[in-house]
């Protein structure tokens, strides 16, 4: 079964530096319709104004990544990192026991555009940690590029849940499918262009949650970009 959840029917918040959409329930956008799905607990698609940003705040007990579509993204936190997110990079922040940060656009001319994700973690109290890695657009070319899990294969960022995050870009004509083992669940994010999910029609912002589906079909006519999760 395959669930859509439209682009245009997501929450949104606004203030004079962010246009924030959440997938799920979150801050003040709450539907008790979508609370999160199986491990996934959060996707917000954020466009960050120049000089606008997040101050210092805290988290704890959720494993967050952060995909940045378009700009740069300066990151600080109480772990002492700081670091620039740009378009293509992937950061992995553990909250773990307890982490303090802060998010702002690293320009003062253009805006950042970028998707903030959350997943439960399967304990509580760990360490806190960064992880940080670029993946270059040919490695995830018509094909699933594991851009994190929970052992690190191929490379891939560290999560703390039976997850498999994926990023994909089907150009024009090509097939990208996977396999979901009996049991799993899957949930599908187009980051942009256009997509076909087993001749379902998607556009930028739309999701599609997946059960009970053993295999994942994705075909493009003109070109398009996602993010797939493999879950529990």
């Amino acid at each position: 079964m395959i669930s859509l959840r439209k682009a245009g029917d997501r929450g949104r918040s606004q203030s004079a530096w962010l246009d924030s959409y959440h997938s799920f329930s979150f801050g003040d956008y709450y539907d008790p319709r979508y609370e999160g799905f199986s491990a996934l607990r959060v996707i917000n698609e954020d466009k960050v104004a120049p000089g606008g940003g997040f101050a210092s705040h805290r988290h704890r007990d959720m494993e967050i990544l952060s995909y940045v579509i378009e700009g740069a993204l300066e990151h600080k936190d109480s772990l002492g990192t700081g670091s620039v997110i740009r378009s293509g990079e992937v950061q992995r922040l553990r909250a773990g026991t307890g982490i303090v940060h802060s998010e702002y656009n690293a320009s003062r001319e253009q805006p950042v555009h970028f998707l903030q994700i959350w997943l439960l973690p399967t304990q509580r109290n760990l360490p806190p940690g960064y992880q940080q890695k670029a993946f270059a657009p040919e490695e995830s070319r018509d094909r699933l590029r594991v851009v994190a899990s929970s052992d690190g294969r191929d490379d891939s960022l560290t999560i703390d849940q039976d997850a498999l995050v994926f990023l994909t870009q089907v150009q024009s004509g090509k097939r990208v499918s996977y396999q979901l083992r009996g049991g799993r669940n899957g949930y599908l994010h187009v980051v942009r262009g256009e997509l076909t999910l087993n001749g379902h029609s998607l556009m930028a912002g739309d999701g599609a949650a997946l059960r009970e589906e053993l295999c994942l079909i994705l075909t493009s006519t003109s070109q398009g970009e996602a993010l797939f999760f493999d879950l529990p």
